[in-house]
C-alpha cells in the first residue's frame, strides 16, 4: 500500500518559495483524510442497518406465515413425551340402501401415572368395584412397582364407567381420548364385518384396525385419508340380513343343529345379499380364538367361506349339467339304476329302490346315488374335473372377506374312476356353500359364471358361458320339478315358486377315519323364483335332526328345506318379487325347452 505524506516535499519547496506557510498542506491533507475515513464509516453502518432491516422483515414474514396456517387449520393438542403420528380416522360401512354397518365413535381409555398417584390402594379397590375383572391386590402391586410409571387400565370405558372413576378423585388415574369401532346392530353380519380393534396407541390417540372379515380385507381403502368420508357400501341387504338370521337361528334350534349357515346371492351380479354363520358373535366384543375343540365350534368360525364339506346329492345337479350339456344324454335318457353299483370291494347305493331304470329327470328329481354315477362314467375324471374348474369348485372362492383366501376344497389325492362316480353324488370332495350359491347362480343364469362380491354392483359384465343357454333352461326345469315332486316339497311355497336340490352328506369322521353314526350335513340348495331365477339361496345345517315324528329323521328334505323354505317366504316380498300363480311358472319353463 502507498501511503501518501501529510507532507509531500516538492509542494513544501514550492510553498517556500513562494513564501508560504508549508503547515498549510499538512492541514489540508490531514482534513480531507478525516472527511474521507467519515464517510467510508456512514457507509458501512448504513449497509449493517440495511441488512439487519431485510433479517428482521424476513423473520416477521416467516412468523406471520407460520401464524396465519396455524389459524387456518384445525387446532390440535400437544402429545407428551415423543411425538405421536397416529391417525384413528376409518370409513364407515354401509349396507346396500345406506344403513350405518360400521362406524366410529368418540370414547375415552384409561391409564395411570403412578408418581402423580397420591393413594394407590383405594384406588385399586375402587377400580375393582368399577370393573369387576380388575384384581384389586394385582392392581396394587402395579401402582406402587417403582419401575412403573405409566399403566394402561382399559382400553375403552363407558360414559357412566368414565363418571365413576371420576368420582374416585385420584390425580394419577386419567383419561385418554379414542375413536372405537361401533357395530350398531351388533350380531348382524357379524363374520362379514369381521371385528376391528386397536393398533398402535399413544396418550392422545389409538389406531383403529380391522382383524378380521371385511373389514381387514379393505384396511387400506378404510384408512385411505382422501376417501374417509365415503362409506364403504356392501351388497348386503340389513333387512333381508336380519330375517335370515331369525329363521335360521329358529331352525338351528328347533333341530338342534351343532351349527347353520345361509348365502343369498343375486345370480346374475354375484352380489351377497345376506349371509349368516352360526354360531356367531358380536363384533364389539370379539371373543378370542379357541385353543382347543373343533375350529367349526368356534363363533369365530365362518361356515359359509371357511367351511368347505362334502355336502351330498346338491352335487349332482351338476353331474347332469355337464352330461346334458355334453350331448352324453337328454332329460328323457333312461338311465340304469339297478344297484347296488360295484366298483371293486365298493357298493353304491340308493336311498330307496327306484327299479331297474330312470330318466335322466328324475335321477336328479329322485336323486338316485346309481343312476348319477352311470351317467359320469361315460363322462371320465379329466372332463369332470374341468366342468367343475370353470365352475369355481376346485380353488378357493374369492371374496371380501379376509378368511376367504386361507380356504380351500378337499380333492382325492388320486382322481380315480371311483372319484367321478362318488364326487358325482357328493363325496370324496368338499366345497363351501358359498362357492356351491355360486355355481347354482352359474347354472341358471344361462350359463354365465358368477364371482360372488360383497360389493354393491352398478354393473356387472356377464363371466364365461359355462354351459349353453338351453341347458340352463333344462336345468331349471329339473329343479323345478325336484320342488314340486321330488324331495324337496317343504319348499312350496304359494305365489313364490321355488326350485332347487336336497343334500344329505354323512359327516367324516376326524378322529378314526370314515363317517359318523347318524350325523349329517343337510344341505338345500334353492333358486327363485324358479321360472326366471333371481336370487340362490343355500341353506346348510350341522348334525340336524327332526324329532318331531315317531323317529329321528335327519336328512334335508326335513331339515334344511323347511329353514330354506320359510326365509324365501319371507324375504321373496322384500326383494320385489311379485306373486306368481304355479301354472304360470309351470307354463314358462316349459315353453322354454
Amino acid at each position: 500500500m502507498i501511503r501518501t505524506p501529510l507532507r509531500p516535499l516538492a509542494r513544501v519547496l514550492q510553498a517556500r518559495e513562494r513564501g508560504e506557510n508549508p503547515d498549510l498542506i499538512e492541514r489540508e491533507n490531514r482534513r480531507l483524510r478525516q472527511e474521507a475515513a467519515r464517510d467510508q464509516a456512514r457507509s458501512r453502518a448504513e449497509t449493517r442497518l440495511l441488512a439487519l432491516s431485510l433479517l428482521f422483515m424476513c423473520a416477521f414474514v416467516v412468523l406471520g406465515a407460520r401464524m396465519g396456517l396455524l389459524a387456518a387449520t384445525e387446532p390440535m393438542e400437544v402429545s407428551r413425551g415423543a411425538s405421536e403420528d397416529i391417525s384413528s380416522a376409518r370409513a364407515d360401512i354401509v349396507d346396500r340402501n345406506g344403513r350405518v354397518l360400521a362406524t366410529n365413535m368418540a370414547t375415552h381409555a384409561l391409564y395411570a401415572e403412578t408418581r402423580r398417584m397420591v393413594d394407590p390402594e383405594h384406588a385399586a379397590q375402587e377400580l375393582a368395584r368399577i370393573f369387576p375383572d380388575i384384581d384389586a391386590a394385582r392392581m396394587v402391586a402395579r401402582f406402587t412397582d417403582p419401575n412403573r410409571r405409566f399403566i394402561w387400565i382399559r382400553t375403552r370405558l363407558s360414559p357412566e364407567q368414565m363418571q365413576e372413576v371420576h368420582d374416585i378423585g385420584e390425580p394419577g388415574l386419567l383419561f385418554a381420548p379414542r375413536e372405537m369401532r361401533l357395530y350398531p346392530n351388533g350380531r348382524m353380519a357379524a363374520h362379514v364385518l369381521g371385528g376391528a380393534s386397536f393398533g398402535q396407541q399413544g396418550v392422545r390417540a389409538a389406531e383403529v384396525i380391522g382383524v378380521a372379515g371385511s373389514e381387514l380385507f379393505f384396511e387400506e381403502r378404510l384408512r385411505d385419508p382422501a376417501r374417509i368420508g365415503e362409506p364403504l357400501r356392501l351388497s348386503l341387504d340389513l333387512t333381508v340380513q336380519a330375517i335370515v338370521t331369525e329363521v335360521l337361528e329358529g331352525g338351528k334350534r328347533v333341530l338342534n343343529a351343532r351349527g347353520a349357515t345361509a348365502v343369498l346371492m343375486d345370480v346374475h351380479t354375484g352380489e351377497i345379499i345376506s349371509l349368516v354363520s352360526l354360531p356367531d358373535f358380536d363384533p364389539n366384543n370379539r371373543p378370542p380364538p379357541p385353543t382347543e375343540g373343533e375350529p367349526a365350534d368356534s363363533p369365530l368360525f365362518n361356515r359359509a367361506v371357511q367351511g368347505y364339506y362334502e355336502l351330498g346329492s346338491v352335487m349332482k345337479t351338476f353331474a347332469v349339467a355337464q352330461a346334458l350339456e355334453d350331448g352324453e344324454v337328454t332329460p328323457s335318457t333312461m338311465i340304469d339304476t339297478r344297484g347296488p353299483l360295484t366298483w371293486g370291494r365298493f357298493r353304491i347305493r340308493d336311498f330307496r329302490n327306484y327299479g331297474p331304470q330312470l330318466s335322466v329327470k328324475d335321477v336328479l328329481v329322485k336323486s338316485s346315488n346309481i343312476g348319477t354315477a352311470r351317467i359320469m362314467q361315460t363322462i371320465g375324471a379329466e372332463r369332470q374335473q374341468e366342468f367343475l374348474r370353470k365352475l369355481g369348485l376346485l380353488e378357493s372362492m374369492p371374496l371380501e372377506v379376509s378368511e376367504a383366501a386361507r380356504a380351500r376344497p378337499l380333492l382325492p389325492d388320486r382322481w380315480s374312476d371311483l372319484s367321478v362316480m362318488t364326487i358325482s353324488y357328493g363325496h370324496g370332495m368338499s366345497t363351501s356353500p358359498l362357492a356351491l350359491a355360486a355355481a347354482y347362480a352359474t347354472l341358471v343364469n344361462g350359463g354365465h359364471k358368477v364371482t360372488p362380491t360383497l360389493l354393491r354392483q352398478a354393473q356387472v359384465r356377464p363371466g364365461e358361458q359355462v354351459i349353453s343357454e338351453r341347458t340352463s333352461q333344462q336345468i331349471k326345469l329339473m329343479l323345478h320339478q325336484t320342488v314340486q315332486e321330488g324331495t324337496a316339497s317343504f319348499a312350496r311355497i304359494p305365489g313364490y315358486p321355488v326350485g332347487g336340490k336336497t343334500g344329505s352328506a354323512d359327516k367324516p369322521n376326524p378322529r378314526g377315519g370314515g363317517y359318523k353314526q347318524d350325523a349329517v350335513l343337510a344341505t338345500f340348495a334353492s333358486v327363485f323364483p324358479s321360472h326366471e331365477p333371481r336370487y340362490a339361496l343355500v341353506v346348510t345345517l350341522d348334525e340336524p335332526v327332526d324329532t318331531t315324528g315317531p323317529e329321528p329323521r335327519r336328512t334335508a328334505g326335513w331339515t334344511a328345506v323347511p329353514v330354506s323354505g320359510e326365509i324365501t317366504r319371507r324375504v321373496a316380498p322384500l326383494l320385489d318379487l311379485r306373486p306368481v300363480a304355479l301354472d304360470t311358472a309351470n307354463a314358462t319353463l316349459l315353453a322354454a325347452q
